[in-house]
């Protein structure tokens, strides 16, 4: 059975897990208008999807 030969610091032990625990940041993607929008969404501050207006959003609402 294999032993090992030398203890591990913390150190070294914690470099190596570091990298499982990351989280992954969602696909966001920048919108025409700008804002940043999760992929394959409705921007929320234009309406806008694919370049075509699918919702309407008043200029009151955009001045929020």
């Amino acid at each position: 059975m294999a032993v090992p030969k030398n203890k591990t610091s913390k150190a070294r032990r914690d470099t190596r897990r570091n990298n499982v625990w990351k989280l992954a940041m969602p696909g966001m993607v920048q919108c025409s208008c700008g804002e940043y929008v999760l992929s394959h969404r409705v921007c929320k501050a234009c309406g806008k999807y694919d370049g075509k207006e699918i919702v309407k959003i008043d200029k009151e609402k955009k001045a929020k």
